[in-house]
């Protein structure tokens, strides 16, 4: 039996929390403005695994267990993940041997895919999203539904599974309701597959329909693991906005440096996605007597050493400075910003302005992805020019308009090339270029037409 007072446990899965045995919250005073409303962070890295999904992870075993779509013969679990509920599944599946084959995206950090090595996973890298994405016919989660069919194993897919929200509408809920008395008046959750938002929203309006229930997504082109922008977030079944109160939208700039404060400031060891759901707190919450506002931060900073070191550079240790330094110095970091501000500039358009522009204008549609990538699927009308060689031809190569007025659209498999592609064009003098954000697979993933074949 379980003995949460002495915290004594016959199992490590007897960690897991509940209302009962509650993740804790701690009330932030240094980086919050406020003077009247009060903002907690429910820190997630206390689950047994380290992290909020370990609730998902669970839950989702949990569920396939009682279903009996999980046991006896089945006992090979696969999942496509970002890394942490990957960490979940795999410990879970140790306690009760089963094995587990999760597929990942190589952008995801390299902490992570070490670490579910570590943690008995066969891990499968593939060229994807940071978080991966429904639809990619090369994907993670393609991937995992196809490895799926084999006989003894089962894909939980935790990107349609109801037991994700679940988790939360089981445990992360009542926790938040008891541990603030019921005062509770506003949830903040960042976005990714859109179980905590969704689950803890339920559960919490059920109780107090007053309850304002926030979402946080990053910008287009982001760079903070386990979150998604817009554009990826209509890509899942779970996202709900008409449950939620608002939206806000967080740059990779505030979050890291949130991130930094929150750390150094609060002493509060949190992660880039804790970051961006406290910068969208502090946009979307009003500072007003009686409100109590909190928000999830999923897991700790250990994972992410390296991506906070990339984003913010007095990080580095001294002897890292001087090499970039060496390396580029303040050429680098200026070259750096305008390629994160193309990410967000207007010439980046989403797939409905895409099916505009080759109806209206018919541009010539460059696509900077290898020759066999392109020959097995690409844009009709498409023609191929490796990005690596287009940065090698001149203006004047017989396959570049010779108009530089001309209409141009860019095109790779994540819209992360094709965006190098759009501003070495518009360097070699070509006006009208445009990048397809999210590229191939956010195409196909909205069921665009595709040709194959060079």
């Amino acid at each position: 039996m379980s003995d949460h007072a002495r915290r004594v446990y016959e199992s490590i899965l007897g960690l897991l929390p509940n209302a009962e045995n509650p993740t804790p919250i701690v009330r932030l005073t240094r980086v919050v403005p406020f003077k009247h409303t009060k903002v907690y962070a429910k820190l997630e890295w206390y689950n047994p695994f380290g992290a909020v999904k370990d609730r998902v992870a669970s839950n989702m075993i949990r569920d396939a267990e009682e279903r009996g779509t999980l046991g006896g013969e089945v006992t090979h679990l696969v999942e496509p993940t970002s890394g942490n509920t990957g960490v979940g599944l795999a410990m879970i599946a140790n306690a009760k041997g089963y094995e587990m084959t999760v597929t990942v995206s190589k952008e995801i950090p390299a902490e992570k895919r070490a670490a579910l090595r570590i943690f008995g996973a066969e891990v499968i890298e593939l060229n994807d999203d940071l978080c991966p994405a429904p639809g990619a016919p090369e994907g993670a989660i393609a991937l995992a539904a196809q490895i799926a069919t084999k006989p003894g194993f089962f894909n939980l897919d935790q990107y349609k599974n109801q037991a994700n929200p679940g988790a939360h509408y089981r445990t992360t809920g009542p926790e938040i309701w008891r541990q603030t008395d019921g005062k509770v008046t506003h949830f903040v959750a960042g976005l990714g597959t859109c179980g905590t938002i969704t689950g803890t929203g339920r559960f919490l309006k059920e109780q107090a329909a007053r309850t304002k229930v926030l979402g946080v997504h990053p910008n287009e082109g982001h760079d903070i693991p386990g979150v998604r922008s817009m554009r990826q977030l209509k890509q899942t079944e779970l996202f709900a906005p008409k449950e939620y109160d608002a939206l806000v939208e967080v740059t990779n700039e505030e979050a890291f440096e949130m991130t930094k404060r929150l750390n150094q400031e609060e002493s509060i060891i949190a992660g880039p996605s804790s970051g961006m759901a406290l910068v969208g707190a502090l946009k979307l919450v009003p500072d007003e007597p009686g409100l109590l506002c909190v928000v999830i931060f999923p897991d700790n900073a250990f994972k992410y050493t390296a991506s906070m070191q990339r984003h913010l550079p007095e990080l580095r240790a001294p002897s890292a400075r001087r090499e970039a330094a060496k390396s580029g110095g303040p050429v680098a970091e200026i070259m750096s910003s305008i390629v994160q501000l193309a990410r967000s500039s207007p010439d980046v358009f989403d797939v409905g302005q895409v099916e505009q522009l080759l109806d209206n204008q018919h541009p010539l549609v460059i696509d900077v992805r290898s020759a066999e990538e392109f020959e097995e699927q690409h844009l009709e009308s498409a023609i191929n020019i490796p990005l690596e060689e287009l940065g090698r031809v001149s203006a004047t190569d017989a396959r570049l308009p010779t108009d530089r007025g001309a209409s141009i659209l860019t095109v790779c498999n994540v819209g992360e090339k094709s965006l190098y592609a759009m501003l070495l064009l518009k360097a070699h003098g070509f006006e009208k270029v445009k990048n397809l954000m999210g590229g191939m697979t956010a195409w196909v993933s909205e069921g665009m037409p595709t040709e194959s074949g060079s």
